[in-house]
Parts: structure tokens; sequence; C-alpha cells
């Protein structure tokens, strides 16, 4: 039987396509508040979403692109501390929830080679790392990032005293250069024994092991991370020089040889039917480990296999996860209330009585939407069933049924907005969430906007926190807002900022908090002292408001809360086009010509330059001072600029991620097919059919030295420096 062909893009329904739209711009949204630390749903609903993507990929192969979530692996990075690159990309794990999907992985993988071995070893759900050793002393540590760039925190890792400063030497010598890819914990009993300590404080607790474990890691103060009993086990092997394994299992001995910390959990076995043994065990022992796990991580163990299946743009085929489902409980939903976002969309949530879930209390879990709701069954006043794997915020799963007495009621979704009042609508026709068109003037849009403004991955304006942003925008009367919208920020004075008195709100659900002693809503006078001087925190806010308009061009872009421009793909546009107002003048055309860039970005882009209070908002922060094109953008075209490349095969001195972002650094294309328009193709050791394909349409072939010559003398130069037809680089 043929495989069948694709199907051309006017053919897709557009049901369809509104679905893709929508699962790309809600897991967008998830994985970037993930990694901010304030995730909206569990581990298990972003999966299900995921699985539902990659379905739909599978039966329209059109809708792939490079912004999908799909073809992306993690998140941006906060710049709290010095951003690293590391030496190789960091990748994420495909998922299996079943046997069915796990044997399917297998069959993929042996169709492709004969595989004698597996790796098993647990998903720790903890924080990924990378450490970098020279000649035996460690260096560097970073925190995974967004794969590429990670944060230096590397006298925070050297408190942990599972991590060795040093290799040890008496059985192997340490290798000139070791990249080594762990997770670092909290222990269960130091997280409950940390929480205990926070709560006599005063202080509030984490809601989970695994945001226990990343912010010990990102104190400023290392003393901090040191107070903390974290811990850590090492799972890879990244960049290295003077050492070759064979085998991953082998590279774990290398490991625990030199004293790094290894799980004395992995197992190699030679059978699918013990990787499900493997499974099965621990899904009935858990909670066995000292640490938090959501599943097992299955491996080739062959290291000459693994580097033959490759990968693709975000995980490797060689390795999958297989999740556990999550742990259920049962409360009571006590209410379901409603929240408006930055953009507009207003979102139902639940309010439950505080349970705990997988080690932490609970109290809130998001609903998505109305149909959600409806979806679901529940009724206000329901026992509901709450699932969580490590999540910071709960998913309802549905009612108990069995638990009903009649007294509950169902939920109606508001008509109007929860902070402004202004009637709610659907953007477009079909749409499955309602939002508030107020969107320049909605306090609660304004506010949260605001919030996302001050946050790590846009300006990093840590003096601007939520109960900042909230008196900025809601004053309580007689007091003005001084923000008519959040071009005013870089113009605010002292004198507008010391009367305001405002309520403190939760950035959750956006509710007064109460004040624990009169249980009134807790009201401060934010910014002024009991004299009605200026606080301290006023003039950390002015020095960090100067600061912030220094920030790069992809910042500044991803601050004006543009739908769908995430930090990654700000960064792709600040790349391509140099400056803010040629990301502006560009056609939907040019902007999906930018690599990373789709058809939904491009759109989203186009119309919001369209608005007049949006370009206001640019004009106001260009004579403020912000800067709004990257260094040297007037200095002309870059060495690569139109030049498109495609590498293939094994390169001694660049791994595939980093061949690419030298070629991008220089203003180049790299794709990962070749055609007419490709300019050249670099091919290492053992390249595949692509270098045939080179031959055959006659593009230009390099080597790795003529590879090194395209990066530094240009197009010309390399190829002059070509390789001849037929002529490989083991030639």
């Amino acid at each position: 039987m043929s495989a069948p062909h694709p199907t051309p893009a006017d053919d897709i329904p557009a049901d369809v396509r509104e679905r893709h739209a929508r699962l790309s711009q809600d897991l967008d949204d998830h994985s970037y508040r993930y990694y901010l630390g304030s995730p909206i749903v569990s581990d298990a609903e972003y999966d299900r979403m995921m699985a539902e993507l990659r379905e739909l990929e599978d039966r329209y192969p059109s809708l792939v692109t490079p912004d999908s979530p799909t073809q992306k692996a993690g998140a941006p990075i906060s710049n709290e501390f010095a951003p690293v690159e590391h030496l190789e990309r960091m990748q994420s794990l495909d998922n299996a929830f079943d046997d069915e999907q796990l044997t399917a992985w297998a069959h993929r993988v042996g169709a492709e080679v004969p595989v004698e071995a597996f790796l098993c070893e647990l998903k720790i759900d903890g924080l990924a790392v990378d450490l970098v050793y020279e000649k035996g002393r460690l260096v560097r540590a970073a925190t995974r990032g967004d794969g590429r760039v990670g944060e230096d925190i590397t006298l925070n890792i050297r408190t942990i005293d599972a991590v060795p400063l040093r290799l040890d030497e008496s059985v192997h010598p340490a290798p000139e250069l070791l990249e080594v890819r762990g997770e670092v914990f909290l222990p269960a009993t130091a997280f409950e024994e940390l929480n205990a300590r926070l709560a006599d404080e005063g202080k509030p607790p984490f809601a989970n092991p695994r945001n226990a474990a990343a912010g010990s890691l990102r104190q400023k103060d290392p003393r901090v991370t040191a107070s903390r009993p974290l811990s850590m086990l090492v799972h890879g092997v990244g960049a290295h020089r003077g050492v070759a394994f064979t085998h991953q299992s082998q590279s774990y001995e290398m490991l625990a040889a030199w004293g790094l910390p290894v799980s004395d959990r992995t197992r190699v076995v030679s059978s699918l039917d013990e990787v499900r043994a493997y499974i099965a065990h621990y899904a009935e022992h858990r909670h066995d480990p000292e640490y938090e796990i959501d599943g097992v991580v299955v491996k080739v163990d062959d290291v000459a296999l693994q580097r033959r299946l490759g990968s693709t743009s975000r995980a490797p085929r060689w390795a999958i996860a297989y999740k556990y489902p999550p742990e259920e409980v049962t409360t009571t939903l006590l209410d379901i209330k409603t929240s408006v976002g930055r953009t507009g969309r207003v979102t139902p949530y639940a309010v439950l009585e505080p349970v705990r879930v997988a080690g932490s209390e609970v109290e809130f879990a998001t609903l998505h939407n109305a149909q959600e709701v409806a979806r679901k069954g529940v009724l206000i006043g329901d026992t509901v069933v709450v699932r969580k794997a490590g999540d910071v915020i709960p998913e309802v799963v549905g009612p108990v049924l069995d638990k009903r007495t009649g007294a509950e009621r169902p939920f109606v979704m508001p008509a109007e907005c929860p902070e402004c009042g202004t009637p709610l609508g659907q953007q477009k026709e079909g749409d499955v969430d309602l939002r508030c068109p107020n969107t320049r003037y909605c306090k609660g849009q304004l506010r949260e906007r605001l919030f996302f403004i001050a946050g790590r991955k846009a300006l990093d304006i840590e003096a601007l926190g939520y109960v900042a942003a909230t008196a900025l925008t809601q004053p309580l009367e007689p007091a003005e807002p001084p923000l008519r919208d959040e071009g005013d920020l870089f113009n605010l004075t002292v004198e507008q900022l010391l009367p305001i008195r405002t309520l403190v709100l939760d950035p959750d659900t956006a509710e007064p908090k109460l004040d624990p002693k009169t249980g009134e809503p807790k009201v401060v006078t934010f910014f002024a002292n009991q004299k009605g001087e200026p606080k301290k925190t006023v003039e950390k806010l002015f020095e960090q408001l100067e600061e912030a308009k220094r920030r790069p061009l992809w910042r500044v872009l991803v601050a004006l809360s543009i739908r769908h421009v995430g930090p990654r793909a700000a960064e792709d546009l600040a790349r391509h086009f140099r400056s803010l107002d040629a990301i502006a003048q560009a056609s939907e055309e040019e902007l999906v010509a930018v690599d990373g860039i789709g058809p939904t970005i491009a759109r989203s882009i186009v119309d919001w330059f369209a608005v007049d209070w949006h370009r206001e908002i640019v004009e106001k922060w260009r004579a403020a001072g912000v800067r709004m094109a990257e260094e040297g953008a007037d200095e002309g075209p870059r060495l690569l600029d139109g030049v498109t490349v495609v590498v293939t095969g094994s390169l001694e001195d660049y791994s595939r991620d980093g061949a690419k972002e030298a070629v991008q650094e220089l203003g180049g294309k790299v794709t990962g097919s070749v055609s007419k328009k490709t300019d050249f193709v670099v091919v290492g050791a053992n390249p595949g059919s692509k270098y045939d394909k080179a031959v055959k349409l006659g593009v230009p072939v390099l080597d790795e030295a003529g590879f090194r010559v395209l990066l530094t003398q240009g197009p010309e130069a390399a190829t002059a420096a070509r390789l001849a037809v037929g002529e490989t680089p083991e030639d």
C-alpha cells in the first residue's frame, strides 16, 4: 500500500485550522507560565493538549510550522542570573502515556536499527541542570533554560554536597572536557521540613518539591541555597573531549567512578517486556525513592545507535518518557469564578476546599472556558476529583455523581468583564473563549500586561511586582491611576506614586487578600512610608526602569504583549529585522519568511501594529529612550544574509545546534531539507541522503574546513573551498 499524500494546505477544514491555532496558542502560553513558576494547567492536561495537537499535525502535515509547540523544546530563560550557552543543546523528551504508545515507539526505533538493549531509569520531577567540567574541575553550572541558553547558577550548585567540585581520578583520568546533565531535587522529607520552617517564620510555603528546588537554586545569596538540603542525580552527557562511551550505561559507570551522583535504580534490559516490568514495578513503588517521580525514561543503550537515530527539532528519537497517570483526590468545588488575562481572555477557575495533592495544598484550578465546564459536567457544590502530577495548580477531572445532594447549582458564564463590566464577546465567530474588548482601558487587562512587562522574560523589572502593578492601575479613590496605558510606564514621577493606596490582590485569582487580623480586604500604601516619604522601593523602581530601557530588542518586543509572540519568536524576529520599525513595517509574507515564524504569528504582528494606540505605546517608549534596535542595525548586511544552509552528518567541532546557531548569528538560514534554493550543504562523518540529493541537484557541498571558511570569509570564499562532486569528507 502506498503512503497517503499530505493534505494540501487549502484543503484543511476551517474548524481543524481553528483548533490547531487555539491549541498552539494555549500550549505556548502554558509552557511560558510553567517556566515562570505559575502554571495554570496540570501536566496531564498539558500532555493531553500536546497529544491532540500532534494528532492533528499527523493527519494534516502542512499544519506543521517551525513555531508549532510540537517543534519546540523547553521555554525561555530567566534573566535573574547571567545567560550561559550550553555546549550542546539540552532537548526535551517525547512522552508515552500507555503501553500502546510505548510499543509504537519501540517499533519505530527497531524498524531503523537493531536494538539489543534498553536503559531504564526513573524520571525525577526536579530541575534540569547542566554541569561543565574542564580537566576535572567544575567550571560552570547552568539551568536548562530554553535548551540552548540557561542561567549561570555555578555558585549555588557548588553548595550541593552531592556535586563534586573536582572529579575523582583514582579509577579513570578526568577528560579534557565533560558536560553533564542531571536533575536537582529536594528530598520529600526535606521538603516537608522546609515548608514547616517557612510557616513558622510566617513565610509562604513552596507548592511542591520541584518548585522548592527551583526556588532554592535561584537564590541570589548562595548561603540561602546552602541552607536547603538539595541533592542531584546525573543522567546524561553532553559535549565531551578526551573520553569516549560506547553505551549510555557505560557512561553512567564512568560518571560514578568520577564521583558524580548516579542513580542506583537504573537498569539495562534486553527486551520490551523487561521495560514493561520495570515500569510496572515503579508504578507500584512510586513513593519508594527519596525524590518525586512522574514516570520512567527509556533509552537505547548503544551510543552509536543513538547517533544513527538522531533527533527531531525538540527531542531525541532514541529515548522516550513513559508518564505515570497523575495521582487523584476528591474535594468540594466551593465556587466557580472568572478572571481576565492580559489579552482580554476571561477564564473560569475553580475555588476548591483546600486539599493536599501530591505533596502540596491547593485551592484553585483552571477550568479553561465555559464549554470545558459543561464538558466536565461539574456543578458548584459538587464533590470533584482533582488530580495533579507535581503541578502548582491541579486539574478538576469531573464530579463524583454519587455524592450529589441536589443542592448543587450550575455555573453561568458572566456576560460582562469581571474587572471593568464591559460586555464580553468572541474575538471571531466560532471562538470558544469570551474576551473583554475594552483592551486599552480594562483595569484588569492593563494590570496583567504591566505585571507581564515586568517579568523576567520581558523587561525584568523586579521592583514592579503584582502589588505595584495593581497600585499603578487600580488605586483606591480619590487617587487617579498614574498609568493610562503601559505607554506611560517610563514617564512616572515620584509625586504620582506617593499618595497611592491600593488593595492587595492574589495574583492567581485577582481577588483581594484579607487582613488576618481584621478579616477585611488588605489595603497598603505601597510607595510611601508612614511619614509620606518614598520607600526604598521607589528608588529601586526608577533605577530598574532606566535599566529596562537598555534591554535587547527581543525583550522589548515580548513586553508589547503581541499575541503569540513569545521570547523565542521575538529572538527570531529581532535577529532577522534588527529594529522594531522594520518589524512594524514588514508584510505578512516578509514575516513568514523568517525562520521560526509561522502565519499565525505573522498575522498577529500585522494586526497589532495596525492599532493606533499600540503604535502610540511604541512612540512613548521611544521618546523615553527605550531601545528600539539591535546594536549595529545600521551597519548593513551581515556575512550570510540570504544564504540557506543544510547540515548533515556529524561534525567534529560543532553539534548540529551549534552549527545552526553559528549560521543564524551571521544572518543565514538553516533548513532541514535540500532543494535547488539551498546555497550550501555542510557534510560531516556518515552523511545521509541529503548529501546524495545535494550532489544530484548540484548544490555546493562543504566539509567542516569549508564550513569554517563560510563562517569566517563568506559564501564566495566557501564556493572556492567546496568539495568536488562525488567527494566526501572521508576522502
